[in-house]
C-alpha cells in the first residue's frame, strides 16, 4: 500500500483505552477499594486539579498545533506533515501524555489509587497498539526527518 495513503490506525484506540481505564478505576474503587490516608487536607485535591488543568491545556495546545499545520488530529487519519514544534518539541505524544496526566490528576483529586494503576495499563496498551503503529506510519511518510525527530524527542516525557 502506498505510504501516503496508509492510515496509522483503523480505530481511535487511545481515547477508548484511556476511557476504559478511567471506568475501570472507578469500578475497581467501588468494588475493591484501596485504603488511603486522608491526613493531607486539600493538597491532593489541589494538586490533582492542577494536573487536570495542565493536561487539558496540553491537549488543547497539541490539537491547536496540529490544526495550524493542517494535518490530522485523529489517530486514524493519515498525517500530511511532520509536526515538531509546540508541545511536540518536548514529547512525541503530547495528547496521550495529557490523557495520562489527567488520569493521575483524577487519582489525586479523588484519592483513588486505582487511577494510577489503570493509567500505567493504559500507557502500556496505548504504546503497544497505537503509538508503534503511528510511528511506523510516520517513518514510512517522512523517513529520515522522522528518525532525526525521534532521536531528539522522547516518546512520552
Amino acid at each position: 500500500m502506498n505510504a501516503y495513503r496508509a492510515k496509522p490506525l483503523n480505530f481511535p484506540w487511545p481515547a477508548l483505552l484511556f476511557g476504559v481505564a478511567t471506568l475501570a478505576a472507578l469500578m475497581l474503587a467501588r468494588h475493591f477499594p484501596i485504603p488511603v490516608a486522608h491526613g493531607h487536607g486539600w493538597f491532593p485535591w489541589i494538586s490533582g486539579g492542577i494536573l487536570i488543568v495542565a493536561a487539558i491545556w496540553l491537549d488543547l495546545w497539541a490539537v491547536k498545533t496540529l490544526l495550524d499545520r493542517h494535518t490530522a488530529v485523529m489517530p486514524y487519519r493519515s498525517a500530511t506533515c511532520l509536526v515538531t514544534y509546540g508541545p511536540f518539541r518536548f514529547t512525541r505524544n503530547p495528547i496521550y501524555l495529557g490523557y495520562t496526566l489527567m488520569m493521575i490528576g483524577f487519582g489525586l483529586a479523588t484519592l483513588n489509587p486505582w487511577f494510577f494503576i489503570t493509567a500505567i495499563a493504559a500507557v502500556m496498551l496505548t504504546t503497544l497498539f497505537a503509538i508503534r503503529n503511528e510511528e511506523r506510519h510516520l517513518l514510512s511518510r517522512f523517513g529520515f526527518e522522522f528518525e532525526r525527530y525521534c532521536r531528539h524527542t522522547s516518546r512520552w516525557i
